[in-house]
C-alpha cells in the first residue's frame, strides 16, 4: 500500500490567518490553482482510492488533484480538521492576535500542553481519531495493493503522521504547519509504515 497523505489548498482564512477549525471555507483561487498544479505532477499516479475530510475545502482539493481519473471518493470525519470552538473565525496573525497569545503559543509550540476553548478539541482527540482511521486502512487486506489519496488538513495531517514518525525530537508539528497541497507520501508493507517523501510540493 501507499499513501499520498495530503493537506488541502489555499483558503481566503489562510491568507487572513484565521484559524479555520470545522468551519467550512472553500479554496480560493490560488487554493484551485495550487491542486491543479499537484494534480498535474501527480498524474502518472494510479490511485485506486481516495479518503478524503468532508469538509469543503478538502473534498475540491482531492477532486481537482484526481481531476478525469475515475475512482472511489469517501468522506470519513475522522480526518477533518481539529475544532477550534469559539475561536474559529479568529485571528492568529503576528501582531494582532485575537486570541490569548499563550495558548496560541502552546497549540503551535507545546501541544502537549494546549488547552482547547469552549467547544474546542484537545490535540490528543485529533491523535486519536486519526490514529484510527490509520490503523483501519493500513490493516484492511481489500486495500493491501492499493494506492490511496488523503485530502485532510494541517493539524490533522500532522496527527495522522504520528503513526509514521520516528524522529520524535521535532515535536507535533516537525517543525512547520504542513504547506497548503504538501503531499507526504507513506509506504505501508507488512503493516509497518515508511516514509518516502515528507511535505513535498509541486509548484
Amino acid at each position: 500500500m501507499k499513501l499520498y497523505i495530503m493537506r488541502h489548498g489555499e483558503t481566503l482564512w489562510n491568507v487572513q490567518y484565521k484559524l479555520q477549525g470545522i468551519s467550512d471555507i472553500p479554496l480560493n483561487q490560488n487554493g484551485i490553482e495550487l491542486a491543479k498544479v499537484t494534480g498535474e505532477a501527480l498524474k502518472d499516479v494510479s490511485f485506486d482510492l481516495c479518503i478524503t475530510s468532508p469538509l469543503t475545502r478538502a473534498k475540491d482539493t482531492a477532486r481537482l488533484v484526481l481531476g478525469e481519473k475515475c475512482i472511489p471518493l469517501l468522506e470519513d470525519p475522522r480526518i477533518q480538521e481539529i475544532t477550534f470552538g469559539v475561536w474559529e473565525g479568529l485571528s492568529c496573525k503576528p501582531g494582532q492576535e485575537e486570541i490569548p497569545l499563550d495558548m496560541l503559543q502552546r497549540f503551535f509550540h507545546r501541544p502537549d500542553i494546549y488547552v482547547p476553548p469552549e467547544g474546542g478539541e484537545t490535540i490528543e482527540a485529533v491523535c486519536e481519531r486519526t490514529k484510527d482511521f490509520f490503523d483501519e486502512l493500513v490493516n484492511n487486506e481489500q486495500h493491501r495493493d492499493h494506492t490511496v489519496l488523503i485530502t485532510s488538513h494541517g493539524c490533522a495531517v500532522r496527527a495522522l503522521l504520528q503513526n509514521v514518525y520516528t524522529d520524535f525530537d521535532k515535536g507535533f508539528w516537525h517543525g512547520k504547519i504542513p504547506p497548503n497541497c504538501g503531499v507526504n507520501i507513506v509506504g505501508i508493507k507488512e503493516g509497518k509504515a515508511v516514509f518516502m517523501e515528507e511535505d513535498v510540493v509541486y509548484y
